[in-house]
């Protein structure tokens, strides 16, 4: 984002709390929101030397960076990261919620346990991180920053064959996003979800063949999206252009899925 004076810095004096941002779009999240001038909390529920060098491409961009860890499905640990993150940072404007776990399985060989593990790293997830977050983001929003972004999948609106579990908590994310909209709407926060397609990340519980097979025929455009691409729509939705656009979700997925 530039504009004739040179690279803007929208997010100067924000501080944001970016789960699971130790590698792929979390971490280039991260850095988009540095890039825009804030102040990031980097967390990791156990990838502690990613984390460490996200942190570092986030401080290379002039703004500070505070490693946190923990489970996002574990109500004390996200709480204490959080309060480690306003305790460092001095507050908090923006979350974005982008822990999540990717599985694949037949519905009939998922038994509860794993339904289960999906659930919390994905939805409950969002749901403790937001609700941790939500005090510290409302007693800042007068200053017209509070952001809330969940990352959702692109399967959660179209469906998908072995990931009920994923799609299912994908999906839950949408709703989540809009009830959200409603309840913080009289403090001027935002709450949207942003729905990534095929992106070239590195990731596991995958199936090569099947991300082949979408790249090659599914995409309108003729290639997988980048990170940096999804980073920079979480990056528009917390700076002040988006100030007016909430409870929505919106896809970067090269007209894969078009709703």
């Amino acid at each position: 984002m530039t504009d004739r004076n040179g690279p803007t810095k929208e997010l100067a004096g924000r501080i944001a709390f970016v789960t699971g941002a130790a590698r792929n779009i979390g971490r280039h999240i991260a850095l988009a929101l540095a890039q825009g001038g804030a102040d990031v909390a980097v967390h990791t529920k156990s990838s502690v030397a990613e984390a460490e060098e996200t942190a570092r491409l986030v401080r290379a961009e002039g703004v500070r960076a505070v490693v946190v860890t923990g489970d996002v499905g574990v109500q004390a640990e996200i709480e204490a990261a959080v309060a480690k993150a306003v305790e460092t940072l001095g507050g908090l404007d923006i979350l974005v919620n982008n822990a999540a776990l990717r599985r694949e399985g037949r519905v009939e060989t998922i038994d509860y346990a794993a339904w289960r593990e999906i659930m919390a790293a994905t939805l409950d997830g969002a749901f403790l991180a937001a609700r941790a977050a939500m005090p510290h983001i409302i007693a800042r929003a007068a200053s017209g920053g509070g952001r809330i972004v969940n990352i959702g999948g692109m399967t959660g609106h179209s469906g998908a064959p072995e990931r009920v579990h994923v799609v299912t908590a994908k999906a839950g994310l949408v709703g989540f996003t809009k009830a959200l909209a409603h309840d913080l709407a009289e403090h001027a926060i935002t709450s949207n979800c942003v729905v990534p397609g095929m992106i070239d990340t590195v990731r596991g519980g995958s199936n090569p063949a099947q991300a082949v097979h979408h790249a090659a025929r599914h995409i309108p455009l003729g290639r997988r999206g980048t990170p940096d691409e999804v980073a920079g729509m979480v990056r528009y939705l917390c700076g002040p252009s988006a100030a007016f656009v909430t409870g929505q979700a919106i896809h970067v997925n090269g007209g894969t899925y078009m709703p």
